[in-house]
């Protein structure tokens, strides 16, 4: 027996050494990681929260367990020598022997519960940290005129310890029972229960604990109600105020009164009022928490609602509206005109030459089978951006070209962690251009990158990217691959600062057992001066280096005006703590904080404070000091590409549709509730970026269409704009509810009703081809709104779509083109949809002075410079030349 315990003790402490060396080792490269990175304060006061937490939970929680059992002990061993008579009405046997262990036993589970309560508090270490440095929101709730910083930074905490006392009383109650019973403080008789003195006594002292936690909880209730959802809005209710909330006064003033009877009936031994007060508490519990309130709700407040549900649907209103920062959203009338003219796409011509045509899906497809060059490269995501590309602002697609260790031929160990190490370049194209063949076209392509504009990259390798590539070595002996070069290849040494050094042995073996690869540790490759990268996945780097900020999911790539690439990822502070505010998907408040960079060659990263009132935000710079700058010293050359995130406006958007209504009965009865716009039946449109005139100012912005509840026509659009100064603010534009404005389903719905285009589009399907509908995009351009739906044709055996027709819907009229120039003339080559043109007077008089062979060499100028507008997309310009042409045809007829 004796042995055998031996052995299970060895086994227990080879266990726990080797739990204890893995974290060790884990905390080692961390350690080393964070101090790549310059973030040691992270990683320190983390790991300090961590054990002070844990400490602090699992020692109280011991304390607690502990301190029972000794009274139980203390109790037993007072008592004097066990007298079983013949009233008794059993005996355990054997006990002396079951006593002997179960002690220790009893003792080592309080240790174990302890050590486990304790580990599993660690996780709570953002919570302990905000709890002792909140900050104020500036705005308190009603019911309790707390600030929303303690519901915020502090009561979840609370909660927490709230929970942890409950368990750590419940397991002191069922550990000290076990003790009495089984050492006869507690025992059967034929008469009853009999139970020692001091046992007595201590379940008393239990019961003042349950007592209080149960008056604690009822205060917490209070509080949950400013989260309730009783009612018609989230938070607090009519019924809420008025039934549950006295209900709970009424048993935080019982639980009061049963910790004074309680107290008492040590020196008394009174049982009957104990037993009445916890009759009239369950009785309350029941009655006035379940009945009560259903009561109410049914028989007062839903016949009344409007009228007495008024004051909690102003304040869910107003604490939404704040919550989600759409309370500062600027509103316009869109002063819809349906006109448009020559002279109006002219002046609105950045607009027009920045509509989006390529869609990110098949775009994407065809960067891989067009610029992928080899297989181990991959094109993951493509983003939207704009540049000052030779003069013009322009809205761009660009793509990165990373390495996949997964998709290498041989996956042999050199290959995937020391050879190929690093992506190659993008691939960047302007938004509306396709070749001749439908294909995108390039302003940046190919290995090594050749730019075709003032655009140029200077270093293009990628270390650090969006696929999660396992670990590599730099800096090796042996060749590090750096491109292909036909049949060749080209290799490089790494000249940055990324990675951790190796300099010794030890951090050799070190990250041998980390990452349990044995060659790491015997490869002669690796030399003290050589690098290890590791966690290079943009989304592992940074929830690794500051993980209590949440991440979008779409980081897109930057060039710098000297040539670098940067990652920039939007980071979110999140809360499901905001009173009265409406959840969206377990979060009610939510702001853009943090602008992240991350450099793409050394890994650095940076962390920048895109709104500096949240109050979120200012908790962790006074955690985390000197870790987080001010948005106004990032470099200039990547400020400018900051965008608005998608996943933002997404949310926004779904919370103004309901909470553009701030008059409480016009959002009881939801007489104005709108919806995102969607494209067809079932797709929702997703936000689009785009250049647009704003303030007479060509301005990047991304934007939403809104459509009435249960209808498709239009009823607003909501912008948000990306450049300086005017980052971040956001514009909804309503249109005159008088008038019907087609909606883009309602749109999609008339191109698919079109006889020509219906015809064309089937044949195209009939012919061993596919056609792809595109994104349908409403683009407003001055008083009016354009629709734009690219068309595009994949064969069955190609992957490659092609751009083979746009659509371009305007008022009653649509046209489907080769080009998007050759449909907007369709619409507007007379001069004005909907409307007539008058020619420039000037021009006319010319025209009627020329003379007939004048008038011939003039309209063959006007054909070849309408050709060559065509030809360079110059849209605008051809429509002018080819009126010019029929003006001079018309004065030519005139003179026969």
């Amino acid at each position: 027996m004796m042995k055998n315990k031996g052995i299970l003790v060895i086994i227990g402490l080879v266990m726990l050494c080797m739990l204890l060396l893995g974290d060790g080792i884990r905390l080692c490269v961390d350690w080393l990681w964070f101090q790549e990175i310059n973030l040691e304060q992270v990683f320190t006061t983390t790991l300090l929260a961590k054990a002070q937490i844990g400490a602090i939970v699992g020692g109280l929680f011991f304390i607690l367990l502990f301190v029972n059992l000794l009274i139980a002990r203390l109790v037993i061993n007072r008592r004097g020598p066990v007298i079983i008579d013949d009233d008794t009405l059993f005996e355990i046997p054997k006990m002396n022997e079951i006593m002997t262990n179960l002690n220790k036993i009893l003792f080592w589970c309080a240790g174990i519960f302890s050590l486990l309560i304790g580990l599993g508090s660690t996780y709570k270490w953002d919570e302990f940290l905000k709890f002792f440095h909140p900050t104020s929101f500036n705005i308190s709730d009603p019911l309790f005129s707390m600030d929303i910083g303690f519901y915020v930074f502090q009561l979840p905490l609370i909660k927490y310890l709230y929970s942890i006392s409950i368990s750590a009383v419940f397991f002191s109650s069922i550990l000290v029972l076990i003790i009495y019973v089984l050492e006869k403080g507690i025992w059967l008789r034929k008469t009853g229960i009999s139970v020692l003195p001091g046992a007595r006594i201590h379940f008393t002292g239990l019961g003042i604990l349950v007592a209080l936690l149960v008056a604690c909880g009822c205060l917490l209730k209070q509080f949950a109600l400013l989260f309730s959802t009783r009612g018609v809005v989230f938070g607090a209710s009519y019924t809420d105020i008025h039934a549950v909330f006295p209900v709970l006064n009424i048993l935080i003033l019982l639980s009061a009164l049963l910790i004074i009877v309680l107290t008492l009936s040590i020196f008394t031994r009174i049982w009957k009022p104990i037993v009445v007060l916890v009759g009239l508490m369950i009785l309350t519990g029941v009655i006035g928490m379940g009945f009560y309130p259903q009561i109410i709700q049914k028989l007062h407040v839903a016949p009344n609602e409007i009228a007495l549900e008024d004051p909690f649907i102003k304040l869910n209103i107003a604490f939404t509206r704040k919550a989600y920062d759409v309370d500062k959203i600027e509103v316009k009338k869109f002063p819809l005109a349906n006109v448009l003219t020559l002279a109006d796409l002219k002046e609105n011509d950045e607009t027009i030459k920045n509509i989006r045509l390529w869609d990110h899906k098949p775009l994407l497809d065809a960067y891989s089978q067009l610029q992928e060059i080899r297989t181990y490269y991959k094109f993951n995501d493509v983003d939207n951006d704009r540049y000052m590309i030779n003069g013009q602002y322009q809205q761009v697609m660009l793509s990165t070209r990373e390495i996949s260790s997964n998709n290498l031929s041989s996956k042999i160990w050199l290959n995937e962690h020391i050879t190929y190490t690093h992506g190659y370049g993008l691939c960047l194209g302007p938004v509306n251009r396709v070749t001749e063949e439908g294909l995108p076209e390039f302003m940046i392509k190919d290995i090594p990158p050749v730019s075709t504009v003032d655009l140029k990259i200077s270093r293009p390798e990628i270390y650090y990217g969006e696929i999660a590539n396992d670990y590599c070595f730099v800096n090796t002996n042996a060749k590090e691959f750096d491109y292909p070069a036909g049949d060749e290849n080209k290799y490089s040494v790494y000249q940055g600062t990324g990675g951790v050094k190796i300099e010794s042995f030890f951090r050799k073996f070190l990250f041998s057992l980390h990452f349990a690869e044995p060659k790491i540790l015997f490869s002669t490759d690796i030399v003290p001066q050589s690098r290890i990268m590791y966690y290079r996945d943009i989304k592992k780097r940074l929830n690794m280096a500051a993980p209590f900020i949440s991440y979008d999911s779409d980081a897109y790539m930057v060039i710098s005006k000297d040539g670098r690439l940067f990652w920039i990822c939007d980071g979110y502070t999140m809360s499901n703590s905001y009173p009265y505010s409406e959840p969206i998907s377990k979060v009610n408040y939510i702001r853009n904080s943090v602008k992240t960079i991350m450099d793409a060659y050394n890994g650095s990263i940076k962390f920048y404070v895109s709104d500096p009132d949240d109050p979120i935000i200012k908790c962790y710079e006074q955690i985390f000091p000197n870790m987080f700058q001010p948005l106004n010293s990032m470099p200039e050359d990547l400020r400018e590409h900051l965008r608005y995130p998608e996943t933002l406006l997404n949310i926004q958007s779904q919370i103004y549709c309901s909470y553009h209504m701030e008059n409480p009965q016009v959002f009881y009865n939801k007489e104005d509730l709108w919806n995102i716009a969607k494209s067809s039946d079932d797709s929702v449109m997703s936000p689009y970026y785009t250049i647009m005139k704003l303030d007479d100012k060509n301005e990047f912005i991304m934007m939403m269409p809104f459509t009435p509840a249960k209808k498709d026509n239009l009823i607003a659009w909501i912008a948000a704009r990306c450049d300086m100064p005017n980052y971040g603010k956001l514009m909804v534009y309503t249109f005159p509810k008088q008038i019907q404005v087609y909606g883009p389903a309602q749109i999609k719905a008339r191109i698919n009703q079109d006889t020509v285009i219906s015809k064309e589009l089937s044949l195209w399907n009939q012919m061993g081809s596919r056609v792809i509908h595109g994104n349908l995009l409403v683009i407003p351009v001055k008083n009016s709104l354009l629709y734009v739906e690219p068309l595009y044709l994949a064969a069955e055996k190609s992957k490659i779509p092609e751009l083979k027709r746009v659509v371009v819907a305007f008022g009653n009229q649509i046209a489907m083109e080769q080009t998007m120039e050759q449909a907007l003339m369709k619409i507007f080559g007379s001069g004005m949809a909907r409307s007539t043109v008058t020619p420039p007077k000037g021009k006319e008089e010319i025209s009627q002075g020329m003379s007939r062979d004048d008038l011939i060499l003039q309209a063959a100028k006007c054909f070849r410079q309408a050709e060559g507008c065509l030809k360079n997309g110059d849209w605008v310009g051809y429509g002018e030349q080819w009126n010019g042409l029929k003006q001079t045809l018309n004065t030519l007829a005139e003179k026969k």
